[in-house]
């Protein structure tokens, strides 16, 4: 059963395939008043969906033209996740499974430097208030809770490369590795994992037992 679009729903999509339109355009388009038309315009500019512009015109008064944000751009469907297994699948028919293997080391080379930039110099509880930040912004929907002294849990309720992780499981391991080389413990525990079918992403992070990076 299709779902009925809103009016709203109507001008984001009319935004999208057309990418900018005055008021006139959307009451044609719709069938609708001038007025609903900036009443449903000023809601989703009070949402950040849409932005409005100004058009300089030979005569009279500039004309308002309105477009989407890049917030109501990322809400329309996209498929990074369907593109990247069809070229991890690539990568390991051409070279191998130690290609994916290196690709995703690379990766968490990568996220360990960016992510130690950030929560250096921090106190623990800075370190995970920062981690978690880090986390939200990536898209995990994550949250962490102190469950004993200098231990903390954190979960993590969506995963943004599920489907990645569900054909290659070392992206899990390179993360859990990643969060050991930037907290600078290695008592960081996976005990719960979506891969496997749980209904979250949860680690178990203990600062009591400490090692420094690049010690044994």
């Amino acid at each position: 059963m299709t779902m009925k679009m809103t009016t709203k729903d109507k001008i984001l999509d009319l935004l999208k395939k057309e990418v900018s339109l005055a008021v006139n355009d959307l009451t044609q388009r719709l069938n609708i008043t001038h007025m609903a038309v900036r009443k449903h315009l000023d809601s989703l500019q009070k949402d950040h969906l849409v932005q409005a512009s100004e058009l300089k015109q030979a005569m009279g008064r500039p004309l308002q033209i309105y477009s989407l944000t890049e917030k109501a751009e990322k809400s329309f469907p996209k498929n990074y996740e369907g593109i990247t297994l069809e070229f991890l699948y690539d990568i390991k028919d051409l070279y191998g499974d130690d290609a994916v293997e290196k690709l995703f080391n690379k990766r968490e080379e990568r996220l360990t430097k960016e992510y130690s930039q950030r929560i250096a110099h921090k106190t623990n509880v800075e370190k995970i208030n920062e981690l978690v930040t880090i986390q939200n912004e990536k898209g995990y929907m994550a949250d962490v809770s102190l469950i004993d002294e200098d231990v903390y849990e954190l979960v993590e309720h969506n995963c943004p490369i599920l489907a990645v992780a569900n054909t290659f499981k070392t992206a899990c391991q390179c993360e859990t590795q990643m969060l050991q080389n930037v907290l600078h413990t290695d008592n960081v525990r996976r005990v719960s994992c979506k891969t496997d079918g749980d209904n979250h992403c949860k680690f178990i992070i203990n600062f009591k037992q400490k090692t420094l990076l690049g010690t044994s």
